[in-house]
């Protein structure tokens, strides 16, 4: 047996019974730090002959040797108990299903507004778009609201701090006629000196603002408006396109429309249009859809156009009212209100 064997024995029990890296470090230095009992071995080589240096040397490296590997043995079975603890503190149960990144859909307006435009291009219809924040003259005066006039009052409107080079105030667009008129306009320019103009024939879907907000009104809502001029156009032509719009949107041939004499400034004569369904629970009552009219002769004048030999109608409907018929909503906050419980039932 080695007279050395007993060192080997000391320094594999001080470094099993170390618990950290920390404390293996110390059991280290105390056998093979510059003052530990290994390096005291080889200092006392130089009192040897050179025959005992070679020999004792030999047992001295070999004994080191045996230490170290014992060391790194510790220090291997202290790193795989350490990554072992981490593995179970952050442990992930792989039974789980997992996170996926969820599928977006479509506002149940914006699936409205879609359907809108998909019905009234099956009819001939263009979709125009335009500015949200409008002048003075496309929102009011192009459409038979001149200045002081009372028709004014019956929108609450935003204005926004400009000036048109009138001096008159620029506005988010209390409805989507502004449109209208611009399309009217670049239409009229567009086939200046073709006679006969072909009809204009087009709708206005897009964002309003008005200041106004409970269960059925919101300060920002959507207007869809319509517009069909020509040299033939009637009031006739008004109701069974709208008519037909109906039950092609609701989906049912058993709705009812009835027009009501009402008063808008930019149409002459004009109506309320109200459905009643014939099933459901909605059954029987009248509800009011949309408003329309013969386009006024001033209006028409505004669109670069002569009232004597063109006419025609416009209607302008809320897309968010008939989203909350046709799903069944009862509070028009709901759509806005960014709650996914709500929102993904129509996706």
């Amino acid at each position: 047996m080695n007279d050395l064997d007993p060192l080997v024995a000391a320094a594999s029990a001080d470094f099993a019974a170390a618990p950290t890296p920390a404390e293996l470090e110390n059991a280290k230095a105390r056998f093979l730090g510059k003052a530990g009992r290994v390096t005291e071995l080889l200092k006392g080589l130089a009192a040897l002959s050179p025959d005992e240096k070679k020999t004792r040397g030999a047992e001295i490296n070999q004994t080191k040797q045996r230490i170290e590997a014992a060391l790194s043995a510790r220090r291997a079975a202290l790193a795989e108990a350490e990554l072992d603890a981490q593995l179970r503190a952050e442990a992930l149960d792989v039974t789980l299903p997992g996170r996926q990144r969820g599928l977006g859909g479509l506002h149940p307006v914006s699936r409205t507004m879609e359907r809108i435009e998909a019905i009234f291009g099956s009819m001939g219809f263009d979709v125009a778009d335009g500015p949200e924040i409008e002048t003075d003259w496309m929102s009011f005066t192009a459409l038979n609201n001149p200045e002081n006039h009372p028709a004014r009052s019956m929108q609450d409107t935003f204005y926004v701090d400009m000036k048109d080079e009138g001096g008159r105030w620029y506005n988010l667009r209390p409805h989507t006629s502004p449109m209208q008129v611009r399309y009217a306009r670049a239409h009229a320019a567009r086939y200046a000196g073709v006679d006969p103009m072909p009809e204009i024939r087009v709708i206005a879907p897009g964002r309003t603002y008005r200041v106004d907000s409970d269960a059925t009104h919101s300060p920002m809502f959507h207007q869809c408006e319509g517009l069909w001029i020509g040299e033939n156009v009637s009031f006739k032509d008004l109701k069974v396109v709208f008519t037909e719009f109906c039950r092609k949107f609701f989906e049912s041939e058993d709705l009812r429309l009835r027009f009501r004499p009402s008063f808008f400034p930019f149409t002459e004569p004009s109506a309320e249009i109200d459905i009643a369904f014939a099933s459901g629970p909605l059954k029987g009552q009248w509800l009011e859809v949309a408003g329309s009219g013969q386009v006024h002769p001033n209006v028409v004048r505004n669109f670069g156009l002569d009232p004597e030999r063109y006419i025609g109608f416009a209607f302008g409907m809320g897309p968010d009212r008939l989203a909350m018929l046709r799903y069944g909503v009862n509070d028009l906050r709901l759509f806005f209100e960014n709650d996914l419980r709500f929102l993904r039932q129509f996706n």
